[in-house]
């Protein structure tokens, strides 16, 4: 697709569609404190029925139209995606959409070993992994499983073989993992990975979320400041999340990811589709409009365009710049493994 032929199409904020963050699995083999607590995510949980998800085609015809609206990016997330067996044939149709430029993926590592080759031949571009600790007793107490670090460690080697581009996520919650920040920090920082530190966020509401156990962005900054300087970078493009640093004297970069302290709602380009195939227009959304409604009742991409041009050019949302202690734990919210991260 020619440039000249993209449609652009800004929300009531005069911000474009540009991101979209795509769930393609509402299940997980993780149980995270800040994301599907075990209390509520347990054996007797009911996820998705298969047919409830949306296909392979459906998928690559949805993303396609987000494409000519704008979007250039894409991520794919869950859930644990990597539990979707075949994300390698969604991500080969993806990778051949004109004016698609980025394909990501947002997992815990875990299966990349298996995966990683795979998804790299299909088309994928990098991962994001999420990692909370190197200590094992705190890793295992965060993904409430009792798994350690070792084969998250072994899931990013297998991506680096692979020739994925890496960054490893950190969600820092007070009195939990907090003490790993700087240890996290010095072993990536040898590596010349990317380190990405995310303040625990009032996502969905089963987490438990209270003011008191963020770690802000400035503790965290200090923390490695003191271990290694720092010295910011520039922002590489509008809408970009997180706040970029890099560690004096080496092209090594750490970034904060500071949606509580810092709020990053004005620049925010990002839609997002559940994995049964809802539209949010804010990751502490509400309420969602069905697209996979549509495409089964015989929508083409016109129509499917039509509505979702429709559905942004009227999002007012900045959730983050409006919290309150109240609303955080008043206002119903999607669960973060349904939504997508």
């Amino acid at each position: 697709m020619e440039e000249r032929d993209r449609v652009k199409i800004t929300d009531r904020l005069a911000r474009p569609l540009r991101d979209l963050r795509l769930s393609v699995i509402d299940q997980c083999n993780f149980r995270c404190v800040y994301c599907m607590p075990a209390e509520v995510f347990g054996p007797n949980f009911r996820f998705l029925a298969e047919d409830q998800l949306l296909t392979v085609d459906e998928m690559a015809l949805l993303v396609e139209c987000f494409v000519e609206l704008g979007v250039e990016k894409i991520r794919l997330t869950g859930g644990e995606p990597l539990l979707r067996r075949d994300l390698d044939a969604l991500i080969e149709r993806l990778s051949a959409l004109p004016g698609l430029r980025d394909i990501g993926l947002t997992t815990n590592g875990v299966h990349l070993v298996k995966w990683a080759q795979r998804l790299k031949e299909a088309g994928l571009k990098r991962v994001n992994v999420s990692l909370d600790a190197l200590d094992d007793d705190i890793f295992r107490k965060m993904n409430g499983i009792g798994v350690g670090a070792a084969p998250v460690l072994k899931g990013i080697e297998a991506a680096l073989a692979a020739g994925l581009g890496v960054k490893v996520n950190m969600v820092v919650k007070k009195g939990w993992n907090d003490s790993q920040i700087v240890p996290m920090a010095a072993y990536f920082k040898d590596l010349g990975i990317p380190l990405r530190l995310i303040e625990f966020m009032d996502v969905g509401t089963t987490n438990g979320w209270d003011y008191s156990h963020v770690v802000t962005k400035k503790e965290m900054y200090e923390q490695i400041n003191s271990m290694h300087p720092l010295e910011p970078v520039e922002k590489a493009y509008f809408g970009e999340v997180a706040s970029r640093y890099r560690y004096v004297g080496t092209e090594v970069e750490v970034g904060f990811i500071a949606s509580v302290t810092e709020t990053f709602c004005q620049s925010c380009t990002r839609a997002r589709i559940s994995a049964d195939g809802k539209l949010y227009t804010c990751l502490f959304a509400s309420e969602g409009v069905s697209l996979k409604d549509k495409l089964r009742a015989g929508a083409g991409k016109e129509e499917l365009k039509a509505l979702i041009a429709a559905i942004w050019s009227e999002r007012t949302d900045r959730y983050s710049e409006e919290r309150t202690a109240e609303t955080a734990k008043q206002r119903p919210k999607i669960e973060m493994s349904y939504i997508g991260g």
